[in-house]
């Protein structure tokens, strides 16, 4: 995919050429050091101007002068070890058959490493030649397909490796398997003692499962964008000459087409009212609790929704250049920003292969030179491949990550980015939307006793009627108080005016208030006479208290809203926090990066549509379960209820899960600085080391599962301890 860029190359011999902007597809990233690898390889690739990657899409974008092919590029990564291909418009379709093969190969491999772990019971046990032989055998006949199934993905990423003759850490993971499998296969026909089947496929097992729950954090944050595109509208009726209507889809829609936007419509393009007048629910962009009247001139984007009458529009923007489709580009751009977290997370990778490759080595040949055959120096080579396979360093973060989420699921947290609880414990800022977040987005009245039981009624039989959100809170407070509805006939809706009906020969009505009341309000009309409903959106029941617990985390928290600045500014004072009202989403998404640049680590709360780019930019996010599909797509964690108290237990419990974190690291490079020298040594057989590497993960996991009944109360329980 080529699209040219508002960017001019260097000056040239043939002065300056316009540079496309192309995206590759490059699932062979694994670490920080391809990231480096692939952005400094096509960098000095003549023609390139720049190159970038996004760690988490698995994806390039490449600046480059239009004389140097898609082709040429993908030919300059297979030269730097990675396949790779011209990037989709949906890549997702590609993203979850990489996962299902993961999930396909983990599966092989768990039910091979079960069954030779328990032929490898017996001969634990002492069995007799003719007996172990032959369960040497038939482990072999277990492991030998399922390590050639499930060692693909490593075996292919070591071959493209070595064919550009470059090394990553599936060379020593491919080594590492093949030779004890070898060996074990070698020790077998010949009736040696010993077998090392299990070891391989243990590998494999915990690699795989490393593989697959990356992939499936990449497939879930990769979604929120094709959620905020769902929420525009499929298409629209085109306005012919003749006055006649054709349905179009949203891509074929085109600036200053007549499109006509029936009552209960998406919007499919951004545009101007040329005709009629409307109620717009513009929630999921502004976050604003309240539709807005809208009329000829007004200005509407794609994804609000038509209330009241249907309206012509004039469009201005469609497809890729809507405000909706610009969230979607702030949210992939802002996501991207996250791979410097990966990068310095896998910084000590670019180590690995190398060590490893030096240390089996160095093993191999100083026991050739001590005069051992090559069998016995082989041996330890193998040995020491498989005893510093990282699985207990690889596992320090992810099996904290796995307990932790789990515990707080079960108290009404869900976490959907396992490095999500990393970014929570580092924050020192919390940024909460308004609408939705602090409030429950669902404006109620305050006092229903200022109508009688017939006026209750009446006003029920009214708002039942309408879609709009005060009739709509109005009718669930009047359902939970008993009220039943009054017989009211001819009821009709006004756009931007209201309800109307007769009841017992009186003319009833459900309007919004001749005067401005610097609130949300109704007034029912009974023959004339007014009642007035004063409406609010209530705060979450236990906000008082989630607020106190994070300021007794010592976390520093404001409020930023697309909200009317004066309602946001009433809760501001009312929470003593300082509030900031009328954000548009790239407002929002300027104030995060700011206070990074300040130093901060912010933590974004929200749930409308317009806090979609924020979620994505914020260095950590969080939404509640009743929030936008999008924003629960954009967001790092969910949490359920009504309750604010999870934002503060989710803080809490991340940085009790980084100290599991920093203590898993002590006891794996504790385990590597005892157990690597013995294999060196020869003091260890290749089943041994596939014990010990096994036995230093089992350690870590147990370490981590201390933090299973360490969460606190369920969510809305109260505070944490």
């Amino acid at each position: 995919m080529n699209a040219p860029v508002a960017a001019l190359s260097p000056q040239g011999a043939d002065g300056p050429s316009e540079l496309l902007d192309s995206r590759f597809t490059v699932p062979g990233m694994r670490c920080a050091g391809c990231i480096a690898k692939v952005e400094r390889g096509l960098s000095a690739v003549p023609g390139v101007a720049a190159a970038r990657v996004n760690f988490s899409a698995r994806r390039v974008a490449v600046s480059h002068e239009a004389g140097l092919t898609g082709d040429a590029i993908i030919g300059e990564l297979r030269k730097l070890g990675f396949e790779a291909e011209r990037a989709a418009d949906n890549p997702l379709a590609r993203e979850d058959a990489e996962t299902k093969r993961l999930l396909r190969a983990l599966a092989v491999a768990g039910f091979g490493m079960m069954n030779i772990m328990l032929l490898s019971v017996s001969v634990w046990s002492g069995a007799d030649a003719i007996t172990r032989d032959m369960f040497h055998y038939l482990s072999a006949v277990i492991a030998i397909p399922v390590v050639a199934y499930s060692g693909r993905p490593f075996f292919a990423s070591a071959l493209m490796a070595l064919r550009y003759r470059r090394t990553n850490m599936d060379v020593p993971i491919s080594i590492g398997v093949l030779l004890a499998t070898g060996m074990s296969l070698y020790e077998t026909v010949h009736g040696g003692a010993h077998a090392y089947f299990d070891g391989a496929v243990m590998l494999l097992f915990f690699l795989l499962a490393g593989r697959v729950l990356d992939a499936m954090m990449r497939d879930r944050a990769r979604s929120g964008i094709s959620a905020l595109l769902g929420r525009m509208g499929k298409g629209a009726h085109v306005v012919r000459p003749d006055g006649s209507t054709e349905w179009m889809e949203a891509e074929r829609l085109a600036p200053n087409m007549i499109v006509l936007v029936a009552a209960g419509e998406a919007l499919a393009a951004d545009g101007v009212i040329v005709e009629g007048r409307t109620t717009i629910d513009n929630s999921m962009l502004t976050g604003e609790s309240e539709p807005r009247a809208a009329g000829p001139g007004d200005t509407i984007h794609a994804g609000m929704v038509n209330l009241g009458n249907p309206i012509r529009l004039k469009v201005t923007a469609a497809a890729r250049d809507t405000a909706l489709a610009d969230i979607a580009r702030l949210m992939d751009e802002a996501g991207q920003s996250r791979s410097r977290y990966v990068r310095i997370a896998d910084r000590a990778s670019r180590l690995y292969a190398p060590a490893v490759h030096t240390l089996a080595l160095l093993s191999f040949c100083g026991w050739m030179l001590a005069g051992a055959g090559w069998h016995q120096a082989l041996t330890i080579a193998v040995s020491v491949l498989i005893i510093t396979c990282p699985c207990a360093l690889g596992l320090a973060v992810p099996a904290a990550q796995v307990v932790a989420a789990s515990t707080l699921m079960k108290r009404g947290l869900l976490i959907k980015d396992g490095s999500a609880l990393e970014r929570l414990a580092e924050v020192d800022e919390v940024l909460l939307d308004k609408t939705g977040t602090l409030t429950l987005g669902e404006p109620r009245p305050t006092d229903l006793a200022v109508l009688d039981p017939q006026a209750q009624s009446v006003a029920l039989a009214l708002a039942q009627a309408s879609r709009h959100p005060l009739s709509r809170g109005l009718a669930r407070a009047l359902r939970e108080a008993g009220v039943e509805p009054a017989a009211v006939d001819g009821v009709d809706e006004t756009a931007g005016h209201g309800m109307t009906g007769q009841w017992q020969g009186r003319t009833v009505a459900l309007v919004r208030p001749e005067i401005e009341t610097g609130g949300l309000a109704v007034d029912l009309l009974i023959d004339g006479t007014r009642h007035r409903l004063a409406f609010a959106d209530a705060l979450r029941p236990d906000t008082g208290a989630a607020l106190a617990a994070l300021n007794a985390l010592g976390l520093h928290t404001a409020i930023a809203s697309g909200d009317r600045a004066e309602t946001v500014a009433q809760v501001g004072r009312e929470l003593g926090l300082e509030a900031t009202g009328a954000m548009q989403p790239a407002d929002k998404l300027a104030l995060l990066e700011a206070r990074a640049l300040a130093g901060h680590k912010v933590l974004m709360v929200g749930d409308g549509l317009n806090d979609g780019p924020a979620l994505a930019g914020a260095h950590v996010s969080l939404a509640p379960g009743g929030a936008s599909d999008v924003s629960q797509q954009a967001a790092d964690a969910v949490f359920v209820g009504d309750r604010l108290m999870p934002v503060a237990l989710a803080v809490r419990m991340a940085r009790r899960t980084m100290q599991v974190v920093r203590e898993n690291f002590v006891l794996a490079i504790g385990y590597n600085v005892l157990a690597v020298p013995l294999a060196i040594f020869g003091f260890v057989t290749p089943l041994l080391a596939a014990v010990a590497m096994s036995t230093s993960s089992l350690i870590v996991v147990a370490n981590a599962l201390r933090l299973a009944g360490g969460a606190g109360p369920k969510a809305g329980e109260g505070a944490p301890a």
